[in-house]
C-alpha cells in the first residue's frame, strides 16, 4: 500500500463488497501505487468509444504519466476507487477538488470533478451507480459538498446514472459538452433510489441461487449415503429442470456417471457453464473448490460442510477466509453449515437439501436459520397441508446455517416480489442488522404476511452467526418488529398455524367472529378462547351432534352473510361410528359455503375422537372385532388431526381452502394474529405524519450541543443544561433546587412558592416514592422542615440524600418517557406508567424514531395499563393530547440531533388539562455510525 510521506494513510474502511444489478457481487477499494498494472491491463479491456467519451478524444493508451496520476492519490482532495472481481479491476471512479476558478485546491474548498470508467464487458451491471454511492460518501468525510461532471451527449448512460441518482443536480451544456452539479447530501429521493436499486440487486442475487439453470453436487460420494451423495439423490428424484453434474476428484478416470447423472474430477471437465455449486466437502478442501468454481465461472454456493465458525475461534477465522474468498469471484454463498435450499416451480423443481423428500408446491416461503428447525418445519408443513380441505406447500424454502452471507434479509428481498410467494414464514435465531430487517419487514408487510418466530430470545446466539452488539431487550425488539408489521410468533408451531391459515383465507375486516358447530362444549372453550385474544365473539351456535354436513353448510353460509360478522370457527366432532366418507363430505359442504362467499377467513376446530374410542374398546373388550371389510381407525401419524385423506380429484382450488386445527385455542390464537396484522395493513395505508411545531428551535439546540459536544465524547448534562437543550424543543422542565440544609430548602420554597415537593435524589432513592423519599404538599415552612428531619432520620445526612426542593405540579398520573439510539435498532421512543407498573411488570411501550402523530396515538394507548389515562373507575382522564404531544417533542429532539444519544423523562405528571415534566437527563455522545444512510455494502469480512 502507499508509504509515500506527502500521503495519507490508506483508508482501509473505505473498502466494501457490493451487490451488483445482476446478483453478482464485486470488491470496491482504493486504488493505490501498487495497482499499476491492473490499472493498464484494465485499461487495455476498454472498448476505444468508452476510451473516447472519458477522455473527449481518441486515447488508445494509457502513458507513464497518467498510470502515475491515476495510482497516486492523498486520499483527500484526489481519490480514486476501483471496482473489483477476481481482483481485477472492472471500473474505476476518481474525483479531483477543485476550486472556484476550476483548478485543483485544498480544503475548504468543497467541489470536486468526478470521471467514471467501466470496462464494456461490465456495463449494465451497476458498476458505476454503486461506484457513485461509495465516492460520494468518500467526498462527504473528506469535506466536499458537490460533485461536477463533464459528459459527451452522446454518452446517455453516463448522463443516466448521474441522474437517475436522486441528487439535486444543475445541468447546462457549452461547448458541445453537457455539465452536471449536484449536491452530495443524501435527499429523500436518493435514499429511495439508493433501497430499491439494493432490492433488486439482493432479489436478483437470491433468484441466482433458487432458480439456477444448472448445478454441481461437489463432493458427491462413490458409495451411497454420506451429505454429497444426498444431495446429489434429493436433486435428482425432484426431477430438477436444469443440468446436473457430479463432481469428486477421487471418482476413477474412466467414470462417467453417478447414479444417472453425469459425473467429473473437477469443475474443469465440465464443457458448459454451472450456475450453482452445493459444496459437500471437509472444510480443509473447500478453498481449493471456491477458487476451481470462481474460475469456472459459478454465480452461487450452498455449503453444506460444517466445521465452520460454529466450531470456535479457528472455524470462525476459516468462515471469513470462505467469505472473502467467494466474493472474490463475484459468488454469494448460502451457508456453511447450511441444511440447503428447495425451490418447488415447475420451471425449477430444485431439491438442494439434505430433506429426502419435496414438500409439497405452494404459496409459503419458508427462511430457517436452524437446519434442525428446518427439517421439522418442512415436515409440519407436509403433515398438516393436505387433508380434505386442500393442499398447502412451499414455494421456496431456504436454511441458511451459520449466515455468513446470505441472511434473511436478502431472501426478504426475493420474497417480497416473488410472485409464486403469498406468505412468508421465518425462523431466526439471530437478527445480524435489526435495522435493515425492520425496514424490509416493513415493506415486504404491506404487501404480504410475515410470521416470525425467534430464538435465542433469552441467550447468546449461536456461535456460528455475526451479530450486531444491542442494549435493547427481546420484548422492545419484539415490540419493533410488531410495529413494522411483523406477526411474532412464540413457538415454530404458532408458526405453522399462522401460516396456514394466511396462506389458505382471506384477511378478516374485524374482530368480530362467528362461532358454530355440533358440540356445545367445543364451541364455549372457542367462545372463551375468542375473549382471551381479545376478539369480539358472538355466542356460539349449537348445532347438536345430529348436525349434517348439509346442516353446517346452512349455518355457515348464513354467517358468511351476516354483515356482523368478520370470520368464522366451525366446530366439529365426528358422529360416533361414522368414519372419512361424514369427513368427506363435512368438507366438501364447508368448501361449498366457503367458495360463495369467498371474503370472510373460516377456520375449523376438528377433535379426532377415533384413537380414544379404539383405546376405551380395547379397555371394555366391548367393541366388535375388525374384520377385512370394515377395518379399525386409526390415530393420524400428526399430533394434529386433518379432516382425512384427501378424496381421489384434483385438491381444491386455493381460494377455497380451509385451515385445520386440533384445539381450539390454536385456531383462535391464528385467527387473532391476522386480525391484528389486517389493521396493521389498514394503518399503515394511513402512518400519519411528524407533525411541525413552530417554537422548536433546532438551530439553537444543534449550536447547543456542539459547544457541549467540544468539552468531551460523551458526557451526561447537567440540570441546566438539560432544561436548556429540551427548552429548544418546547419541552419544559420543572426547576428543582437543590437542598443541602434546613435553611437552604426554605430559600428554595420560598423562591419557587408553596405548596412543594421535598425528594431525594440519591441513585437508591430516585423516583421511589413508595421507600418514603419523597414528601409531597408541603404548605409551609413547618411542614417543611419537618418533613425535612423526618428524611434525614430514614436515611442519613444530606449529602447522601441530596434532597431537592420542587413546586409541587397538579395531581395527575406519572408516566415515564424515554428515548435511546440503540446501536443494532437505531433511535427508539419508550413510554409506559412511572413505577410498578414499567419496572416490574414491564408494561412499557415503544416505536421506531420519527414517530408519526398517528404512531403517538396508538403509543400511548398500547400498554396494558392505559385506562388509568382515560378515566378508569370515574378518575379524571388525563390530557393524553398533551402527552401525545410530549412524545412528538421528544421524538423530534432525538430524529434531529442524533447526538442526542439518551433522553429519560421521569415523572412526567399528566393533570386533567396539560402536563408538568419533573425531571430529566440527557445524554450527549457522537452518533452511533449508521451503514443505511451510506452506500450500498455487504457486511463486512
Amino acid at each position: 500500500m502507499q508509504t509515500s510521506p506527502d500521503r495519507h494513510e490508506y483508508p482501509a474502511h473505505w473498502e466494501a463488497d457490493v451487490v451488483l444489478r445482476d446478483g453478482g457481487t464485486a470488491r470496491i477499494r482504493p486504488i493505490t501505487v501498487d495497482d499499476a498494472e491492473r490499472l493498464v491491463s484494465f485499461y487495455e479491456q476498454v472498448s476505444d468509444e468508452s476510451k473516447y467519451y472519458r477522455f473527449f478524444a481518441p486515447y488508445p493508451r494509457l502513458s507513464a504519466k497518467d498510470v502515475h496520476r491515476f495510482t497516486h492519490h492523498d486520499f483527500v482532495d484526489r481519490v480514486g476507487l476501483a471496482a473489483t472481481v477476481g481482483g481485477e479491476f472492472i471500473a474505476t471512479v476518481r474525483y479531483d477538488r477543485i476550486g472556484a476558478d476550476g483548478t485543483p485546491a485544498s480544503a475548504p474548498a468543497d467541489e470536486a470533478e468526478v470521471a467514471f470508467l467501466v470496462q464494456d464487458a461490465h456495463q449494465g451491471r451497476g458498476v458505476a451507480s454503486a461506484l457513485l454511492e461509495h465516492i460520494g460518501a468518500v467526498a462527504r468525510e473528506r469535506g466536499i459538498r458537490r460533485f461536477a461532471a463533464e459528459v459527451l451527449p452522446a454518452n446517455t448512460k453516463m448522463i443516466k446514472v448521474f441522474t437517475d441518482a436522486g441528487y439535486t443536480q444543475k445541468r447546462s451544456f457549452e461547448d458541445g459538452v453537457v455539465r452536471l452539479e449536484f449536491d452530495l447530501e443524501p435527499t429523500d429521493r436518493s435514499l429511495a433510489v439508493q433501497y430499491a436499486r439494493e432490492h433488486r440487486a439482493e432479489a436478483r442475487s437470491v433468484q441466482r441461487l433458487l432458480a439456477p439453470g444448472s448445478v454441481a453436487v461437489i463432493g458427491a460420494g462413490r458409495t451411497p449415503g454420506g451429505v454429497g451423495r444426498s444431495v446429489l439423490a434429493n436433486i435428482r428424484d425432484a426431477g430438477f429442470t436444469g443440468r446436473l453434474y457430479a463432481v469428486n476428484k477421487a471418482l476413477p478416470e474412466e467414470q462417467k456417471d453417478l447414479d444417472g447423472v453425469p459425473a467429473h474430477r473437477s469443475m474443469r471437465d465440465i464443457d458448459g457453464p454451472v450456475d450453482l455449486a452445493v459444496v459437500a466437502v471437509p472444510a480443509e478442501h473447500v478453498p481449493e473448490v471456491v477458487t476451481d468454481c470462481g474460475e469456472h465461472g459459478v454465480q452461487g454456493l450452498v455449503v453444506v460442510s460444517a466445521g465452520y465458525a460454529e466450531s470456535g475461534t479457528e472455524g470462525r477465522d476459516r468462515q471469513r477466509a470462505l467469505v472473502r474468498q467467494a466474493r472474490t469471484y463475484g459468488m454469494r454463498i448460502i451457508g456453511p453449515n447450511a441444511f440447503g435450499i428447495i425451490n418447488t416451480s415447475p420451471r425449477v423443481r430444485l431439491n438442494a437439501s439434505l430433506a429426502p423428500e419435496t414438500p409439497r408446491p405452494g404459496r409459503i416461503g419458508l427462511f430457517a436459520q436452524s437446519g434442525a428447525i428446518g427439517i421439522a418445519l418442512l415436515s409440519r408443513l407436509h403433515r398438516r397441508g393436505g387433508g380434505v380441505t386442500g393442499v398447502t406447500g412451499v414455494s421456496t424454502f431456504v436454511s441458511s446455517g451459520n449466515r455468513a452471507d446470505v441472511s434473511g434479509n436478502d431472501v426478504l428481498q426475493y420474497w417480497y416480489e416473488d410472485p409464486d410467494t403469498d406468505v412468508v414464514l421465518m425462523y431466526l435465531e439471530s437478527i445480524g442488522n435489526p435495522r435493515k430487517f425492520t425496514r424490509l419487514a416493513r415493506r415486504t408487510a404491506a404487501a404480504k404476511p410475515l410470521v416470525v418466530v425467534q430464538g435465542a430470545r433469552h441467550g447468546a446466539a449461536p456461535q456460528g452467526h455475526a451479530v450486531r452488539a444491542t442494549r435493547l431487550p427481546h420484548t422492545t425488539v419484539s415490540a419493533l418488529l410488531r410495529q413494522a408489521g411483523v406477526i411474532r410468533v412464540d413457538t415454530i408451531t404458532e408458526l405453522v398455524d399462522a401460516g396456514l391459515l394466511l396462506a389458505r383465507q382471506p384477511l378478516p375486516a374485524g374482530p368480530r367472529v362467528a362461532i358454530l358447530g355440533n358440540s356445545e362444549s367445543l364451541g364455549l372453550l372457542t367462545y372463551d378462547a375468542c375473549l382471551a385474544e381479545g376478539l369480539r365473539p358472538h355466542p356460539p351456535q349449537d348445532l347438536t351432534t345430529a348436525a349434517s354436513a348439509a346442516d353446517f353448510h346452512t349455518a355457515l353460509s348464513r354467517a358468511l352473510a351476516d354483515d356482523r360478522c368478520d370470520a368464522v370457527v366451525v366446530t366439529a366432532i365426528p358422529a360416533v361410528g361414522e368414519g372419512s366418507v361424514a369427513d368427506a363430505a363435512l368438507a366438501g359442504a364447508l368448501r361449498s359455503a366457503v367458495a360463495a362467499a369467498p371474503a370472510k377467513p373460516v377456520l375449523v376446530v376438528h377433535v379426532e375422537l377415533g384413537g380414544l374410542a379404539e383405546a376405551l374398546s380395547a379397555a371394555a373388550s366391548t367393541a366388535p372385532q375388525a374384520d377385512a371389510g370394515n377395518p379399525p381407525r386409526t390415530r393420524p401419524e400428526s399430533p394434529q388431526a386433518t379432516l382425512s385423506p384427501t378424496p381421489p380429484g384434483e385438491p381444491p382450488e386455493d381460494s377455497h381452502l380451509i385451515p385445520a386445527y386440533p384445539a381450539a385455542e390454536r385456531a383462535v390464537r391464528a385467527l387473532a394474529q391476522a386480525v391484528a396484522y389486517a389493521q396493521w395493513r389498514r394503518d399503515a395505508a394511513d402512518p400519519g405524519k411528524v407533525p411541525e411545531y413552530e417554537d422548536i428551535d433546532q438551530k439553537g439546540a444543534a449550536t447547543l450541543i456542539d459547544g457541549l459536544l467540544a468539552r468531551g465524547q460523551g458526557l451526561t448534562l447537567g440540570t441546566e443544561e438539560t432544561c436548556d437543550l429540551l427548552g429548544h424543543y418546547g419541552i419544559h422542565v420543572h426547576r428543582a433546587l437543590p437542598a443541602p440544609t434546613p435553611d437552604a430548602a426554605a430559600d428554595a420554597a420560598r423562591t419557587l412558592g408553596y405548596p412543594v415537593a421535598l425528594k431525594a435524589t440519591a441513585p437508591h432513592l430516585r423516583h421511589r416514592a413508595d421507600l418514603g423519599g419523597v414528601r409531597l404538599d408541603l404548605a409551609d415552612e413547618d411542614q417543611l422542615r419537618r418533613s425535612y428531619t423526618e428524611l434525614t432520620e430514614l436515611f442519613g445526612a444530606p449529602e447522601e440524600l441530596r434532597p431537592v426542593v420542587q413546586r409541587m405540579a397538579p395531581r395527575g398520573v406519572d408516566v415515564v418517557v424515554r428515548a435511546v439510539i440503540d446501536p443494532a435498532a437505531g433511535a427508539v421512543l419508550s413510554f409506559g406508567l412511572a413505577g410498578a407498573a414499567s419496572q416490574l411488570l414491564g408494561d412499557t411501550a415503544h416505536r421506531l424514531i420519527p414517530v408519526t402523530d398517528k404512531e403517538a396515538t396508538s403509543l400511548v394507548r398500547s400498554i396494558r395499563t392505559a385506562p388509568l389515562l382515560f378515566g378508569w373507575r370515574g378518575s379524571a382522564p388525563a390530557d393524553t393530547g398533551a402527552l401525545e404531544e410530549l412524545l412528538l417533542r421528544v421524538s423530534r429532539l432525538v430524529d434531529d440531533h442524533p447526538e442526542v444519544v439518551a433522553v429519560t423523562l421521569e415523572p412526567v405528571v399528566v393533570a386533567s388539562h396539560g402536563l408538568s415534566v419533573l425531571g430529566a437527563s440527557v445524554r450527549l455522545a457522537p452518533p452511533p455510525a449508521r451503514d443505511d444512510l451510506g452506500p450500498r455494502t455487504l457486511p463486512a469480512y
